[in-house]
């Protein structure tokens, strides 16, 4: 079995993590993470906590999700069912790529994981019906550093490839990333 890719996207700390598989006539083995291969990723990081996410309609959106120092949390994520558009803001403050954002289509079937680190908003939209979504994280959940910005806000021009079929009024009612939002101070994390 090789070992995991990781590959670094126009924004500078974000990840895309590829599985190598080990296929046979029985079906297949993959390792989908790894402490050691991963180190240069995760720093000093660690998993605190593994979520699961199910979406039953295609076209749903979650997002855009993120914690405030300082609870600001790594995330890698990983479609375990179905396919999804997976979408990050930089909202690090004074990244040259601030408000821009990237996105990769994660899938069962593609094995793929992103490495959402500290300081990006993060949320996608279901392509299938019941896609399911695991999350290795690396921050405890905290109510009050819980935040959002909205998924169609204009300044972060997000093409969301379906029509949206279902949002939570939570999420459709974060903030837009007006001239007020400077974004967050996460750069002594991971390190």
């Amino acid at each position: 079995m090789g070992k995991l890719t990781i590959t670094e996207t126009p924004l500078k700390g974000l990840y895309i993590v590829e599985t190598n598989a080990f296929i046979d006539h029985r079906g297949a083995f993959a390792r989908w993470f790894c402490e050691e291969e991963l180190a240069a990723i995760l720093g000093k990081r660690h998993i605190k906590n593994v979520n699961f996410s199910r979406t039953v309609k295609k076209g749903s959106i979650r997002g855009m999700h993120f914690q405030k120092p300082p609870h600001a949390e790594m995330k890698l994520v990983r479609c375990i069912r179905g396919r999804i558009l997976d979408v990050v803001v930089d909202i690090r403050a004074g990244s040259p790529t601030f408000l821009q954002h990237y996105s990769v289509e994660l899938s069962a079937e593609n094995m793929k994981m992103f490495a959402v680190p500290e300081g990006f908003a993060h949320g996608f939209q279901s392509l299938e019906d019941d896609s399911e979504i695991m999350y290795l994280v690396t921050e405890f959940y905290s109510p009050e550093s819980e935040a959002g910005l909205r998924f169609s806000d204009p300044a972060l021009d997000i093409e969301w490839p379906l029509t949206v079929t279902d949002i939570s009024a939570k999420d459709a009612g974060h903030p837009l990333a007006d001239e007020s939002f400077t974004g967050l101070d996460v750069e002594m994390y991971g390190e």
